[in-house]
Protein backbone atom coordinates (compact mmCIF):
# COMPACT_ATOMS: atom_id res chain seq x y z
CA UNK A 1 0.00 0.00 0.00
CA UNK A 2 1.96 3.06 -1.51
CA UNK A 3 0.67 6.68 0.10
CA UNK A 4 1.68 9.36 -1.73
CA UNK A 5 1.02 13.21 -0.49
CA UNK A 6 0.12 15.99 -2.72
CA UNK A 7 -1.04 19.69 -2.29
CA UNK A 8 -5.01 19.47 -1.46
CA UNK A 9 -6.71 21.72 -3.67
CA UNK A 10 -10.75 22.70 -4.13
CA UNK A 11 -11.48 20.20 -6.76
CA UNK A 12 -10.47 17.85 -3.79
CA UNK A 13 -13.41 19.20 -1.66
CA UNK A 14 -15.83 16.15 -1.66
CA UNK A 15 -13.67 13.62 -0.61
CA UNK A 16 -12.13 15.80 2.23
CA UNK A 17 -15.58 16.99 3.28
CA UNK A 18 -16.45 12.73 3.40
CA UNK A 19 -13.41 12.33 5.89
CA UNK A 20 -14.05 15.38 8.01
CA UNK A 21 -17.81 13.73 8.38
CA UNK A 22 -16.30 10.39 9.05
CA UNK A 23 -14.50 12.12 11.78
CA UNK A 24 -17.12 14.20 13.36
CA UNK A 25 -19.25 10.94 13.48
CA UNK A 26 -16.97 9.65 16.10
CA UNK A 27 -17.56 12.36 18.32
CA UNK A 28 -13.70 12.36 19.40
CA UNK A 29 -12.56 14.04 16.75
CA UNK A 30 -13.64 17.79 16.90
CA UNK A 31 -16.54 20.15 18.49
CA UNK A 32 -17.43 20.64 14.84
CA UNK A 33 -20.74 19.20 14.20
CA UNK A 34 -21.42 19.70 10.59
CA UNK A 35 -19.39 20.04 7.46
CA UNK A 36 -18.56 23.37 6.33
CA UNK A 37 -18.90 24.60 2.50
CA UNK A 38 -15.16 24.77 0.95
CA UNK A 39 -15.85 28.39 0.86
CA UNK A 40 -15.79 28.64 5.00
CA UNK A 41 -13.27 25.74 4.93
CA UNK A 42 -10.91 27.43 3.01
CA UNK A 43 -11.27 31.09 4.73
CA UNK A 44 -10.28 29.06 7.59
CA UNK A 45 -7.20 27.75 7.42
CA UNK A 46 -3.97 28.45 6.17
CA UNK A 47 -3.25 28.62 2.69
CA UNK A 48 -0.06 26.77 2.44
CA UNK A 49 0.07 22.95 4.31
CA UNK A 50 -2.45 21.71 3.22
CA UNK A 51 -2.10 17.96 2.38
CA UNK A 52 -3.97 15.14 1.23
CA UNK A 53 -2.51 11.21 1.52
CA UNK A 54 -3.44 9.17 -1.42
CA UNK A 55 -3.62 5.38 -1.74
CA UNK A 56 -3.71 4.74 -5.54
CA UNK A 57 -5.55 8.13 -6.41
CA UNK A 58 -7.92 7.57 -3.83
CA UNK A 59 -8.06 10.31 -1.19
CA UNK A 60 -7.89 8.69 2.33
CA UNK A 61 -6.46 11.45 5.09
CA UNK A 62 -5.90 15.18 4.81
CA UNK A 63 -3.68 17.89 6.89
CA UNK A 64 -4.35 21.81 7.49
CA UNK A 65 -3.34 24.39 9.18
CA UNK A 66 -5.44 26.98 11.58
CA UNK A 67 -3.86 30.30 12.51
CA UNK A 68 -4.43 30.59 16.10
CA UNK A 69 -4.28 34.81 15.97
CA UNK A 70 -3.84 37.42 13.34
CA UNK A 71 -1.83 39.19 15.44
CA UNK A 72 1.75 39.36 13.58
CA UNK A 73 3.72 37.92 16.90
CA UNK A 74 2.20 34.98 16.88
CA UNK A 75 2.44 34.37 12.84
CA UNK A 76 4.90 31.43 13.33
CA UNK A 77 2.31 29.39 15.38
CA UNK A 78 -0.74 27.40 13.50
CA UNK A 79 -2.98 24.67 14.88
CA UNK A 80 -2.93 21.45 13.35
CA UNK A 81 -5.88 19.37 12.13
CA UNK A 82 -5.30 15.72 11.13
CA UNK A 83 -7.90 13.35 9.83
CA UNK A 84 -7.90 9.64 8.13
CA UNK A 85 -10.56 7.78 6.54
CA UNK A 86 -12.29 5.08 8.26
CA UNK A 87 -11.11 2.42 6.47
CA UNK A 88 -7.38 3.63 6.85
CA UNK A 89 -7.27 4.28 10.33
CA UNK A 90 -5.03 1.74 12.31
CA UNK A 91 -2.20 2.06 8.86
CA UNK A 92 0.23 4.56 10.00
CA UNK A 93 -1.29 6.97 7.46
CA UNK A 94 -2.07 9.45 10.21
CA UNK A 95 1.64 9.27 11.39
CA UNK A 96 2.80 10.23 7.76
CA UNK A 97 0.49 12.72 7.23
CA UNK A 98 1.63 14.55 10.61
CA UNK A 99 5.25 14.27 9.68
CA UNK A 100 5.04 15.62 6.50
CA UNK A 101 3.07 18.68 7.65
CA UNK A 102 5.58 19.00 10.51
CA UNK A 103 7.79 19.35 7.23
CA UNK A 104 5.85 21.78 4.95
CA UNK A 105 5.26 24.25 8.18
CA UNK A 106 9.06 24.52 8.55
CA UNK A 107 9.30 25.54 5.01
CA UNK A 108 6.88 28.14 5.36
CA UNK A 109 8.18 29.33 8.60
CA UNK A 110 6.08 27.93 11.37
CA UNK A 111 7.80 27.68 14.82
CA UNK A 112 5.35 26.22 16.56
CA UNK A 113 2.43 23.34 16.22
CA UNK A 114 -0.14 23.15 18.63
CA UNK A 115 -3.26 20.73 18.96
CA UNK A 116 -6.20 20.47 21.00
CA UNK A 117 -7.06 16.77 21.27
CA UNK A 118 -10.53 14.95 23.15
CA UNK A 119 -8.24 12.87 26.10
CA UNK A 120 -10.17 9.54 24.57
CA UNK A 121 -8.17 9.73 21.31
CA UNK A 122 -5.61 8.33 22.22
CA UNK A 123 -4.71 7.24 18.52
CA UNK A 124 -4.25 11.14 17.98
CA UNK A 125 -2.62 11.55 21.39
CA UNK A 126 0.21 8.99 20.24
CA UNK A 127 0.75 9.93 16.78
CA UNK A 128 0.99 13.27 18.35
CA UNK A 129 3.35 12.29 20.88
CA UNK A 130 5.40 9.94 18.78
CA UNK A 131 6.28 13.35 17.05
CA UNK A 132 7.66 15.69 19.54
CA UNK A 133 4.56 16.98 20.17
CA UNK A 134 4.37 17.56 24.33
CA UNK A 135 1.69 18.12 26.57
CA UNK A 136 1.23 21.15 27.70
CA UNK A 137 -2.31 21.68 29.62
CA UNK A 138 -5.34 20.06 29.93
CA UNK A 139 -8.53 21.78 29.91
CA UNK A 140 -11.39 20.99 31.65
CA UNK A 141 -14.79 21.69 30.49
CA UNK A 142 -13.76 23.21 28.06
CA UNK A 143 -16.74 22.90 25.64
CA UNK A 144 -19.86 21.28 25.41
CA UNK A 145 -20.83 19.06 22.49
CA UNK A 146 -24.35 17.51 22.39
CA UNK A 147 -25.29 18.32 25.98
CA UNK A 148 -21.74 17.31 27.79
CA UNK A 149 -18.95 19.19 28.46
CA UNK A 150 -15.77 18.04 27.06
CA UNK A 151 -12.27 18.04 27.82
CA UNK A 152 -9.35 18.73 25.72
CA UNK A 153 -5.44 18.17 26.04
CA UNK A 154 -3.00 20.58 24.67
CA UNK A 155 -0.12 19.65 22.96
CA UNK A 156 2.67 22.24 21.38
CA UNK A 157 5.78 21.22 19.07
CA UNK A 158 8.65 23.47 18.54
CA UNK A 159 10.61 23.58 15.66
CA UNK A 160 14.48 22.44 16.29
CA UNK A 161 15.09 24.31 13.39
CA UNK A 162 12.74 27.84 12.61
CA UNK A 163 12.59 30.50 15.24
CA UNK A 164 15.42 29.25 16.97
CA UNK A 165 17.67 32.43 16.99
Amino acid sequence: MEITFRTMTANDWKSVAEIYKQGIETGNATFQQEIPTWNDWDNGHIKSCRIVACIENEIVGWAALSSVSARKVYAGIAEVSIYVANKYRGHGIGYKLLEKTIAESENENFWTLQVGIFPENQASLHIHKKLNFREIGYRERIGKMNGTWRNTVLLERRSKIVGID
